[in-house]
């Protein structure tokens, strides 16, 4: 199987190093498309904040897709950016980390906490495996109206279900269904998203106006 096929598909691959003609011209791709990710993460990162409109136009030619009213604190930082596909009103803080060997999708009116890392790359236990650099990659897809508190990673082929809420800290190794409140180290599933969280926004504060 190809090199770009094993990297689709789940299995075990290196990025470099391949003698077939096929892989040798995928190698010169995706090292393209790093050094192209890298320099315009650069340009991300030393824009100043009121440089709006250019810091979204560098996100646009730096990622696969990205729809509208979205904001990303500085520093960024991804692996190819061309595999990462954001919807609309999503928001990161700062310190957001992307590993997207292959896809990302993040739906829309998705927040982000400071220091959140999403990597959809993962290498072998056995460390013969790892020695030339061999690794795996599962795409991760979040759904709308997620909010990822501070400080939490998520790893290879996790789904997080629409208006669930990840807790700080957590590394999310399974899936998270919709409507959850999860957390933890690994990331579990509290309890359901009710009513109950519309009178109350935290603790015993009422809600005390019209949304």
């Amino acid at each position: 199987m190809s090199l770009e096929k094993n990297m689709l598909t789940g299995k075990l691959y290196q990025e470099y190093g391949h003698t077939s003609d096929e892989d040798k011209v995928y190698e010169k791709v995706i090292e393209k498309q790093r050094y192209f990710c890298k320099d315009q993460v650069f340009l991300y990162n030393h824009t100043l904040p009121s440089e709006q409109e250019k810091r979204t136009s560098i996100l646009r030619d730096l990622l696969g897709s990205m729809g509208e009213h979205c904001f990303f604190e500085g520093p960024i930082h991804f692996a190819y950016g061309c595999n990462t596909h954001i919807g609309n009103y999503v928001y990161a803080n700062f310190n957001f980390s992307v590993v997207d060997d292959i896809e990302v999708h993040i739906g829309n009116h998705v927040m982000f906490g400071p220091n959140v890392v999403i990597s959809v790359t993962g290498h072998p236990l056995y460390y013969e495996y790892r020695k030339d650099g061999g690794q795996f990659s599962y795409p991760v897809y979040i759904e709308d109206h997620v909010w990822i508190g501070a400080g939490v990673i998520i790893l290879p082929g996790v789904t997080i279900g629409k208006n669930s809420v990840i807790g700080a800290g957590s590394v999310v190794t399974k899936d998270i269904p919709e409507n959850s409140l999860a957390l933890g180290t690994p990331c579990k599933v509290i309890r359901e998203i009710s009513d109950h969280d519309k009178e109350y926004y935290y603790k015993d504060q009422k809600m005390n106006f019209d949304w």
